[in-house]
């Protein structure tokens, strides 16, 4: 008898079938476009923007996208590289203060070899953590449960950048 758990998902099929299409030009289209909202741009910045993660691993999964396309952490120029962290120290401030997180996940994967899924356009994770995110669900049901959709959190932050940023 099988272990395996079924949970109804039906919005990842969206991320199954775009995977096929050519996703490593995902960050430099987004940021040409002019329709932040549809494209969950939350924040445009000099040499960087914030987007949420389409497939978050928590509710508040935010991503910082530096405009110019690397796919390594040394061809950031030291300007670019300044405000991806003092923006995501500010983001992180904003999130513990109005989400009221335990901590953070922060970091990029650079390369294929690391788990990167979009390798030429290297990105930062920031990901908020709450002490009960090892609750029973994850742990007990295999299940990760997310509170709020993706446009009610993106109009909750939009604001808060808004006044904060």
């Amino acid at each position: 008898m099988s272990n395996t758990k079924h949970l109804w998902a039906p919005w990842k099929m969206d991320y199954l079938r775009n995977k096929k299409v050519d996703s490593q030009k995902i960050f430099t289209d987004k940021a040409n476009e002019d329709a932040d909202k549809e494209n969950l741009i939350l924040h445009r910045d000099k040499n960087c923007y914030v987007i949420m993660n389409y497939y978050p691993y928590n509710n508040g999964h935010l991503m910082v996208v530096p405009y110019k396309e690397v796919d390594r952490f040394e061809d950031l120029e030291d300007d670019e590289l300044s405000e991806i962290i003092v923006l995501s120290k500010k983001i992180m401030k904003i999130l513990r203060r109005n989400f009221s997180c335990d901590g953070f996940n922060f970091g990029a994967n650079v390369g294929e070899g690391s788990g990167a899924s979009i390798q030429s356009h290297l990105h930062y994770h920031i990901v908020p953590r709450w002490k009960s995110d090892t609750s029973f669900m994850p742990v007990i049901g295999n299940t990760k449960v997310m509170p709020q959709t993706l446009h009610d959190t993106y109009d909750q932050l939009f604001k808060l950048f808004k006044e904060e940023l």
